[in-house]
């Protein structure tokens, strides 16, 4: 009767401990030089921060989500597009339902074809400080067509 071996027993490796012992002694000596290194997805880059550029198109008014389909802007209720985008004052997403009945000073874009509020940034101080098409007041309507007077 043959049997058939699959494995091959162990063979005894003398070096294999000393080996993994010097790796061992050589990344504990290492790690605190690494440790000391700075972490760079934690530093902000040079030409990364501080000022937001605005499409010439975005407007400003004053928006109040109303609920994740309809916002209140400059006093007028408009729909949202299935697609917006709201910017915080850092630059990162927020969601509209998380926003929902707060007031805030933004720029925003509207979806030409449809009319929909498309994106929108939330300003900070200084940004809101700037003057922009819009910031005069008006209905959302009348920043689209005019005054009419």
């Amino acid at each position: 009767m043959n049997t058939m071996t699959r494995c091959k027993p162990p063979t005894s490796r003398p070096h294999s401990t000393a080996r993994a012992a010097a790796l061992l002694l050589a990344l504990g000596a290492a790690a605190p030089a690494f440790m000391a290194l700075p972490a760079s997805a934690q530093q902000v880059q040079p030409g990364m921060g501080g000022v937001r550029n605005f499409p010439e198109a975005a407007q400003r008014g004053t928006l109040v989500v109303l609920s994740t389909a309809e916002a209140q802007l400059n006093g007028s209720t408009v729909r949202m597009a299935p697609g917006l985008r709201i910017f915080s004052p850092q630059n990162t997403l927020v969601m509209a339902h998380s926003v929902i009945g707060q007031s805030f000073t933004v720029n925003y874009t509207i979806e030409p074809a449809t009319g929909l509020l498309h994106t929108v940034w939330i300003l900070t101080k200084a940004e809101a400080a700037v003057p922009r098409k819009g910031s005069g007041g008006g209905s959302f309507l009348d920043s689209l067509f005019g005054s009419g007077t």
